[in-house]
């Protein structure tokens, strides 16, 4: 029976990674471009880039505690330590980009009403703010390959 349990927990544990890593890159890397590249209405392309964020956030943290919870009781894996330190930077990641910075996105472009933030004062703000964050995803996205890498 432990030997069952230890396989289930290994293919449970490898498909959480996978799919935490793919939806990163899918939708940051795939998704929200494309959405930019193929509307023509930057403000509905933001729009729903932030919905697909926002579905990617909750699922980093469903993914990120459901691999914390099983690493910790996972004792088969080598680099099991490292592997914890990369999904609580990850959520780090997810905590400070998405919970942190997207809440001062979204005031500023509520502030800057219909016309968007790119046509107001807040430009410059907004522009800082989505700098840092897309600098956060993509050290997320870098922390996933190594996750991956760690838990095959």
């Amino acid at each position: 029976m432990p030997l069952f349990f230890d396989r289930w927990l290994s293919t449970v544990r490898i498909l959480l990674v996978t799919i935490w890593a793919g939806s990163i890159w899918t939708i940051g890397y795939l998704a929200a471009p494309l959405l930019f590249a193929t509307l023509s209405d930057r403000v509905l392309a933001g729009t729903i880039a932030g919905s697909l964020f926002r579905a990617g956030a909750i699922l980093s943290l469903v993914c990120g505690l459901g691999l914390l919870t099983l690493l910790w009781r996972d004792r088969t894996l080598v680099s099991r330590s490292t592997a914890l330190r990369l999904v609580l930077a990850m959520l780090a990641c997810v905590l400070l980009g998405y919970f942190g910075l997207q809440p001062l996105m979204a005031a500023l472009r509520e502030a800057a009403g219909p016309s968007g933030v790119m046509a107001g004062s807040t430009r410059t703000q907004f522009g800082i703010l989505h700098g840092v964050s897309s600098f956060i995803y993509l050290l997320q996205s870098g922390l996933a390959v190594a996750l991956v890498l760690k838990t095959r």
